[in-house]
């Protein structure tokens, strides 16, 4: 890729155009911890969308239901697999391309070839019919509009794709267009005269990637950035006390947890995993790290994803006894040094983590010395994020701790599919699959009465509580701080925008 895409110079020529005695727009700084890697949305269609550059055909409001964006409404019909789609009049594309069934039709079918959540659904043809995006499915799966909420399936211009069908430019339908992009850590975009919706206050805004959650504090502090998010939880209490900003943490449907390689001998049992899972000190972590007593997870699914937390399942707790109890069980016995082992093989797994996410290390680092006590040797290992599915690719992984979201797809479904297949799934299951949770999954997708869909969430919960593939550790609170120097700004509690388009400056 280069630098500077000839894209990205063309759309920034406007801009240019104003003159050079005209006063440059401020400009709203958004900084994060997520590297931009590429252009396909993919990869990190979910810095496109956040930043409203480009949009998905179904968003979702305040509660998390679904709601239209770039279509204006769907229904499906009689025959259960059919669902017909309506696009926004006058809608278009930032190259003032309009925005056509077939267009968004060609768009949704690159992303159903691609490796997002789409990929998981049934669909046997993407087609425009009389100016309609119409979609069939092999089966019925009623939960398709949440898919199109994905950052995976934003809609893009024909003129997006190079011959190949690879993507060579972002150019969407959202209030700002991209102007420059520097990836893999900035980019940087404008207001689109456009854009379907009401227009932006704000008229220019940019992007920068990160990782140490340190500095995106100080940038906080230093009034270097206007929404800094993903903070660590120790410097949460000390940038209240700063006058000059704005902190929100908000709980959202994100989990930390960590996935085992049930390939492997040590984990193949589910003895070791249920003792792997009893010598975990939750609400230590939860208290003295998280500074949220309330975050310890007593199962996979938070509380604020309504029936899909169980109140009735037994939590996920810490008993050291009953840990050694399974382990001696399982064959794992003590040696001269605590650590156990079985048949030659000492208990011995290198855990993955990273400091994108700035609290992880030090989960890990706790969570290690707890292990240690029921004879467990856990090394860690901090690496780049993208370690770990690549190894779950290549089967080199053996565990690994990360923090997964429920609500990307705004129905858990989109990510238990993908995490929980028969195949698992790069931030999911490894070497483990249940026949019968992956039949309840696929009811789930069809079923149309509630109180079934209530009854086959909690079987699916209960399974993964009793196999423990993934080990839930805490669940997610998500501090943002905003600078007093803009007003309006929220956080989105399912992570699919900054909501920048309705911001406005405040002095």
């Amino acid at each position: 890729m280069q630098r500077r895409p000839l894209l990205a110079f063309a759309l920034a020529a406007p801009a240019l155009a104003r003159g050079a005695n005209a006063q440059p727009a401020r400009v709203l700084r958004v900084v994060a911890p997520w590297e931009i890697g590429g252009l396909d949305p993919a990869r990190s269609g979910y810095v496109f969308q956040r930043m409203q550059i480009a949009e998905t055909l179904v968003g979702t409001d305040e509660r998390g239901a679904l709601v239209p964006s770039l279509a204006r409404g769907w229904r499906l019909l009689d025959d259960r697999v059919t669902w017909r789609i309506a696009l926004r009049a006058g809608a278009t594309f930032h190259d003032g391309t309009p925005v056509t069934a077939a267009a968004v039709a060609e768009s949704l079918r690159r992303a159903r070839g691609g490796p997002g959540p789409l990929a998981q659904v049934p669909i046997e043809g993407i087609a425009a019919e009389a100016g309609e995006v119409v979609l069939r499915t092999a089966r019925p799966f009623l939960s398709l509009p949440a898919f199109l909420a994905h950052s995976s399936t934003v809609i893009l211009a024909p003129a997006a794709y190079d011959a190949g069908g690879a993507v060579r430019a972002i150019i969407g339908t959202g209030p700002y267009r991209l102007t420059d992009l520097l990836a893999p850590q900035r980019l940087d975009a404008e207001r689109f005269a456009g854009w379907w919706g009401v227009a932006p206050a704000i008229e220019r805004v940019s992007y920068l990637a990160v990782t140490r959650g340190e500095t995106r504090a100080a940038m906080a502090e230093a009034g270097q950035a206007e929404i800094v998010t993903t903070l660590a939880p120790e410097t949460v209490a000390r940038l209240r006390r700063n006058a000059r900003l704005s902190v929100e943490v908000v709980p959202i449907p994100r989990t930390r947890a960590v996935k085992l390689n049930a390939s492997l001998p040590m984990f193949a049992d589910v003895r070791t995993r249920r003792a792997f899972s009893l010598a975990i000190d939750r609400a230590g972590i939860a208290t003295a790290l998280l500074r949220s007593p309330e975050s310890a997870a007593t199962q996979l699914f938070p509380p604020g994803l309504g029936d899909w937390y169980d109140a009735d399942l037994p939590p996920l707790r810490r008993d050291l006894a009953e840990a050694r109890r399974l382990l001696d069980e399982a064959g794992w016995r003590p040696g001269p040094d605590g650590i156990r082992a079985k048949d030659g093989k000492t208990f011995r797994a290198t855990l993955r983590t990273f400091s994108d996410r700035p609290e992880l290390p030090g989960v890990a680092t706790a969570m290690q010395a707890q292990l240690r006590e029921a004879g467990i040797d856990l090394q860690v290992a901090v690496m780049n994020s993208g370690e770990i599915p690549a190894g779950h690719r290549d089967g080199t992984l053996e565990a690994a701790l990360f923090a997964r979201n429920f609500s990307l797809v705004p129905d858990p479904i989109g990510t238990l599919l993908q995490d929980f297949g028969p195949q698992g799934g790069d931030w999911g299951a490894m070497g483990w699959s249940d026949p019968a949770l992956v039949a309840a999954m696929e009811r789930l997708t069809a079923e149309p009465d509630p109180a079934t869909q209530t009854q086959l969430r909690r079987r699916i919960a209960a399974i993964l509580q009793a196999e423990l593939p993934v080990i839930p550790v805490a669940w997610y609170d998500y501090p943002v701080a905003f600078s007093r120097r803009v007003a309006g700004g929220s956080v989105d509690p399912l992570e699919l925008s900054y909501r920048i388009a309705g911001m406005r400056w405040a002095d």
